[in-house]
């Protein structure tokens, strides 16, 4: 598998944020989100290939780190994930995969955190034709989340962008709803302090009032937005 960095540091994202967790980084994706704050592992990917032992080694150089998050790019596309985290799982690890939702892997799994990217994310025509066709015909693919939620324990992380953003997740939900709301998480689009602060005003407002779960960036509030962090 094509893996761009692997690192520790601190969840800076969704119902586990503060834990102290290993990052394993696939490099590759089936989707271009406009705003995808790793493009090194999108637009332009890098990394090397390597093989489940060598990530493991990796991986488990920092030997008291008990969480392990597996993230992208899209890590579904990875056929290695499923020995990878059957491996974790014997070395007692606590895995948490993030994907966008449109592929399945048999794999094991303590929170399948799943980003169902919206119509919000495509790129625009201008930027590149192929992809904004390409993207807005594979970025929802309900059955698949419906697969993935009846299997593992999981959140729902939705960027939102703009105040409209927040209608398109209702319909979302309308669509499945064997969605537990309280394991939807709505997290402000952008990567400076500035720009989070902004959408995070009236956010946090929508949440509270809608029953949903309002999703800092916490990360890029500790470190900045910053590689390997």
């Amino acid at each position: 598998m094509r893996i761009a960095e692997i690192y520790a540091s601190i969840q800076g994202e969704g119902l586990l944020t503060g834990r102290e967790s290993i990052f394993i980084r696939t490099s590759g994706c089936n989707l271009r989100c406009w705003f995808c704050d790793t493009p090194y592992t999108s637009w332009a990917p890098e990394g090397e290939e390597q093989s489940v032992a060598e990530v493991l080694d990796r991986a488990t150089e920092w030997r008291d780190v008990e969480d392990v998050v597996i993230t992208g790019g899209e890590p579904m596309l990875h056929a290695e994930l499923s020995p990878l985290t059957a491996e974790l799982r014997a070395l007692r690890k606590q895995i948490t995969i993030e994907t966008a939702g449109t592929l399945f892997l048999p794999v094991d799994c303590d929170l399948m955190s799943i980003s169902p990217k919206r119509a919000n994310s495509t790129p625009s025509q201008e930027r590149d034709a192929r992809w904004h066709v390409r993207h807005e015909r594979d970025r929802h693919a309900p059955d698949v989340v419906r697969r993935l939620i009846a299997q593992h324990s999981y959140q729902l992380k939705f960027v939102i962008d703009a105040p409209a953003d927040c209608e398109d997740v209702e319909a979302y939900l309308t669509e499945i709803p064997e969605i537990d709301r309280s394991r939807v998480l709505l997290m402000p689009q952008g990567t400076t302090v500035e720009e989070l602060a902004v959408r995070a005003d009236w956010l946090e407002a929508y949440c509270a009032q809608h029953g949903l779960r309002y999703c800092p960036r916490k990360h890029i509030e500790w470190f900045g937005f910053t590689r390997g962090t």
